[in-house]
């Protein structure tokens, strides 16, 4: 199980949602690149996706509707 600190991947006042949401769609995408090359992946496709977003491969856009929650 991964222990990360959400302090770096809430900068911006980016919401716990918008980031569940997107860690959840990357790791989505990662897991369905990794079948269709026929890939084993070693790590957990959420753990990749965590990393892509703290390394800022990927960002969070959130819209004006819910950074008002």
């Amino acid at each position: 199980m991964i222990n990360i600190d959400l302090k770096p991947l809430l900068k911006g006042g980016i919401s716990r949602y918008s980031l569940v949401v997107a860690v959840a769609k990357r790791s989505r995408d990662i897991a369905d690149e990794a079948k269709e090359e026929g890939e084993i992946l070693v790590e957990k496709p959420v753990s990749l996706a965590v990393e892509d977003f703290l390394n800022d491969r990927y960002s969070i856009r959130e819209s004006d509707e819910i950074k008002k929650f």
